[in-house]
């Protein structure tokens, strides 16, 4: 699980990522993101990702299952040494049938668009 200060928490910065964020679409997660507000603390460029994973995806059982994997995915972008950006993942309801590695594909395909921008 990533560490706290690598997590989006609060709800506005939620509302703030989804509504003034890039967004890049996929078939199995919307991805949202805008450069990392730094604060009170310019030392800290680490990047944040946060989940969206709606009823719609299915039961409490599956959401969790998903946001795990998900999970996993972002300590490897972590890993990588993705910096400076607050990210957001919208789970679409295709994805709670896809594989780990389909999931991993589509959402590293995303934050390398997103890089690139």
């Amino acid at each position: 699980m990533p560490a706290r200060h690598n997590r989006v928490t609060r709800g506005e910065d939620y509302r703030r990522i989804v509504r003034t964020g890039n967004r890049v679409g996929g078939a199995l997660c919307i991805t949202y993101a805008v450069p990392r507000s730094i604060g009170d603390n310019p030392t800290d460029t680490s990047a944040r990702f946060g989940f969206i994973i709606s009823k719609a995806v299915g039961n409490a059982v599956t959401r969790n299952l998903l946001r795990r994997r998900m999970k996993s995915v972002t300590e490897e972008f972590i890993r990588d040494g993705v910096s400076g950006v607050d990210i957001v993942f919208r789970a679409l309801p295709k994805s709670a049938s896809a594989s780990f590695d389909e999931l991993r594909h589509e959402m590293r395909r995303s934050v390398r668009r997103i890089q690139s921008e």
